[in-house]
């Protein structure tokens, strides 16, 4: 059976060190996300890192492209390329830009990503060709809670309930910071819950972090059919890092080469 717990730490060392090197990018959603990538790229996803283009894979669109490092690097530790590749985070001509580009044809990435609202929307389209094609392709669609706030958000949602599908599952990374501060001061999003079910999803929470509940949400979400799926993973921002955790300082700030090792001792604890 994977370990899940020494797989995450692996990452979430691989997106650390990746964020010194680079000088800059955003390490509390990355870091928060591991648990969730974890589950999803070595306990759960139909894919396959020697055929990338694998016609029936599932798919993953991470909508808060912003958190594109915790994507590489579980990426990068699935095989689909050299860990190494990693120290290329963010440097000028890299596969791995700050934001996902599709441009760079890099192994295992869907789409490119950027403004907050937008991948729900890529998600569904990729989600109703397959069914159009008569294909078993899943669809995993990631997005903030901040995003939440985006209008197109909810235009995507009631257009996936519309067309009943049921092979798109949404993930909410739901840590209740975004950069400006917690989502209820910013924009309040509660109750989420019940908004979702209001627009014709099933929806459930778990703890983002307990890789059992993950394993089950997404069995759940794969068995449920008549609509989509959306699941509400409570998340602590920074997880792994005890000094930076629940500090909305850390969504676009890195570890200077000063402070990583203290840093990736602490994953160790």
């Amino acid at each position: 059976m994977m370990d899940f717990s020494q797989k995450a730490k692996h990452i979430r060392e691989l997106i650390l060190t990746a964020l010194a090197e680079a000088g800059s990018g955003h390490t509390g959603g990355s870091l928060d996300l591991v648990d969730l990538f974890t589950v999803l790229y070595f306990g759960h996803l139909r894919h396959d890192p020697s055929n990338p283009q694998w016609p029936e894979r599932d798919k993953v669109v991470l909508s808060i492209g912003h958190t594109a490092p915790v994507l590489y690097a579980t990426l990068a530790a699935a095989g689909y390329f050299p860990e190494e590749e990693m120290l290329s985070l963010r440097k000028l001509g890299s596969r791995l830009q700050g934001h996902p580009s599709y441009e760079f044809k890099l192994p295992g990435l869907e789409t490119c990503s950027g403004s907050l609202g937008q991948g729900l929307g890529v998600a569904l389209g990729m989600a109703l060709s397959a069914k159009m094609d008569g294909m078993p392709n899943r669809v995993f669609c990631i997005m903030g809670d901040g995003e939440q706030q985006e209008g197109s958000v909810w235009e995507s949602a009631m257009a996936a309930a519309h067309y009943k599908a049921d092979n798109l599952c949404a993930i909410i990374d739901r840590n209740r910071l975004q950069i400006d501060g917690g989502t209820e001061q910013v924009m309040g999003i509660d109750p989420l819950i019940d908004k979702w079910k209001a627009f014709g999803w099933n929806a459930f929470e778990i703890d983002g972090h307990d890789y059992e509940q993950i394993q089950l949400a997404l069995r759940r979400a794969d068995a449920l059919q008549g609509r989509p799926t959306v699941i509400i993973a409570d998340t602590v921002m920074g997880k792994g890092v005890k000094s930076i955790e629940n500090n909305n300082a850390w969504h676009g700030k890195v570890p200077s080469k000063e402070q990583l090792p203290d840093f990736l001792q602490e994953l160790k604890s």
